[in-house]
C-alpha cells in the first residue's frame, strides 16, 4: 500500500494560499459552488492541509499489539504535529481524544488476548491555530477536530452495525425522524461506565470544544472537522452534534475522505437546516463509499418529471418502489453534503487497483493533488504524494 510523503511545513510558503475575506466560501457556506469542477487551487491546497491532519491522527495511534501502549496516542500533545512530520502548522494540539464501543462482550472474550477486547482507543485530537501569520492567512481563527479510521477489533464490529437507530441520544432537540448508523453512534456516546475518567467522544469533544469557544469568544472562529472511513462518519455525527449543542457555534465544516454512509434522510436534512457543510471527497473506485445500506432518493428528485413527461406508468411504478424501500427504513441511506468524485484509474502511478489501495488514505491525497477537472482528470505536475 502506498504511504504519503507528509510536507515539511503546511504554511502558506508550501501548500497554502491566503484566504483572507474568501474564507467562508472555501469553508462551504456556498457550497463550493464554482470551486469543485474544475478544482480551484485555493481550495485544492486547503484538502490537502485538513487531509494531513488526519494523517497525524494515524500516525500517532500505536499500532504494536503487544505494546502496553496499545490503541493510545504515542506522543504527548505539545510535539504531536512535529513528531509526525508536519511542522509550522501553526496550529497546537489541546485535547486527544477517544471513542468507546458500546459493544456487549461475551464472557470467553477473558481468555483472548487484551487487545482484542480493547473499548476505548485514541481516535483523534482538538488543535486550535495558534500562530498569527496563519490566522491573518485563513481569515479567522480555525479549531480542528481530526478523526482516524478504524484500527481496533470493536470498531470493525461497529462497523458491521449497519442498521439505523434514531439520533436521538446524540442530542435532546426533536429529530423529526433523524436516524443513523447505529454503530457509529455507539462509538460517539458509549462510555465505560466503570471508569468515570474515560468519558465518551461525545462528552470529550462538547468539554474541549466548550472550553475553547470561551478562551477566544468574539474572536472570528470556524471548526473543521475532517476524517477518513470511520473517521469521516465520526466527524459527521461531531458535526451535527456541535450545532445542535451550543446555541452559538461557529461556521462548522467537514472534510471527509473514504466516507461510509451515515444517516438517513431526515438525517441529511437537519444537517442542511443547521447550516452545516459537508464535502465528501469520493473515490469511485473505493467500495467502502457505497456502504451500508443502499440510497434510494432517485424517485423523491425525478418523480415529477417522470409524471410530467406522460410516462404515468413508469411514475407509478416508481412510487410503488418506493413505497416498498420505505417498509425498510432501518437500511435506507442518504448521502450528505456535496462531493468531489475521484478515481483511482486516472492517475498514471497507481499500478493496479484493489479494494486496500482504493481506501488508503494516502490514495485519496495523492487523487485530489492530481484532479484538475472531469474533462481532464489528471495534472502532468500533480505531486506524488506516494511511495512503493
Amino acid at each position: 500500500m502506498p504511504h504519503s510523503r507528509s510536507p515539511s511545513s503546511l504554511l502558506p510558503s508550501s501548500l497554502s494560499l491566503k484566504l483572507g475575506k474568501k474564507w467562508k466560501e472555501y469553508q462551504g457556506m456556498s457550497n463550493w459552488n464554482g470551486l469543485l469542477d474544475p478544482l480551484d487551487e485555493n481550495l485544492r491546497a486547503e484538502i490537502l492541509r485538513y487531509g494531513h491532519f488526519v494523517e497525524a491522527a494515524y500516525k500517532s495511534f500505536e499500532f504494536d499489539h503487544s505494546s502496553p501502549n496499545y490503541a493510545t496516542c504515542k506522543f504527548p500533545k505539545s510535539t504531536l504535529f512535529e513528531r509526525c512530520g508536519l511542522h509550522n502548522t501553526g496550529y497546537k494540539v489541546t485535547k486527544h481524544l477517544r471513542a468507546t464501543s458500546g459493544i456487549k462482550l461475551p464472557s470467553w472474550v477473558d481468555k483472548a488476548p487484551s487487545w482484542v477486547a480493547r473499548k476505548s482507543s485514541y481516535v483523534g485530537y482538538v488543535a486550535v491555530c495558534n500562530n498569527k501569520e496563519e490566522i491573518k492567512r485563513l481569515g479567522r481563527r480555525d479549531i480542528v477536530v481530526a478523526f482516524r479510521g478504524t484500527t481496533t477489533c470493536l470498531e470493525w464490529f461497529e462497523n458491521l452495525r449497519a442498521t439505523l437507530t434514531h439520533v436521538s441520544s446524540v442530542t435532546a432537540a426533536e429529530e423529526n425522524g433523524a436516524m443513523v448508523e447505529s454503530g457509529f453512534l455507539s462509538l460517539y456516546t458509549s462510555a465505560i461506565s466503570d471508569n468515570p475518567s474515560f468519558m465518551s467522544l461525545q462528552e470529550m469533544v462538547r468539554e474541549e470544544i466548550g472550553r475553547i469557544l470561551k478562551s477566544y469568544e468574539g474572536e472570528n472562529l470556524s471548526l473543521t472537522i475532517t476524517g477518513h472511513s470511520l473517521g469521516a462518519a465520526l466527524a459527521t455525527l461531531t458535526a451535527y452534534d456541535v450545532r445542535n449543542y451550543f446555541l452559538r457555534a461557529p461556521p462548522v465544516t467537514v472534510i471527509s475522505f473514504g466516507g461510509p454512509r451515515v444517516g438517513n434522510r431526515r438525517f441529511r436534512q437537519r444537517l442542511e437546516r443547521q447550516g452545516t457543510k459537508v464535502l465528501r471527497i469520493v473515490n469511485s473506485d473505493d467500495v467502502i463509499t457505497k456502504v451500508p445500506g443502499f440510497v434510494f432518493d432517485d424517485v423523491e428528485k425525478s418523480g415529477g418529471d417522470v409524471a410530467d413527461s406522460g410516462s404515468v406508468h413508469v411514475a407509478s411504478f416508481q412510487r410503488w418502489v418506493q413505497k416498498r424501500v420505505e417498509e425498510v427504513q432501518w437500511l435506507l441511506y442518504s448521502e450528505v453534503g456535496e462531493e468531489l468524485r475521484l478515481c483511482s484509474r486516472d492517475s498514471p502511478y497507481l499500478r493496479g487497483v484493489n479494494i486496500a489501495t482504493c481506501h488508503d488514505l494516502n490514495t485519496y491525497l495523492h487523487l485530489v493533488d492530481g484532479f484538475v477537472s472531469s474533462t481532464c482528470p489528471f495534472r502532468s505536475t500533480a505531486r506524488r504524494f506516494l511511495q512503493h
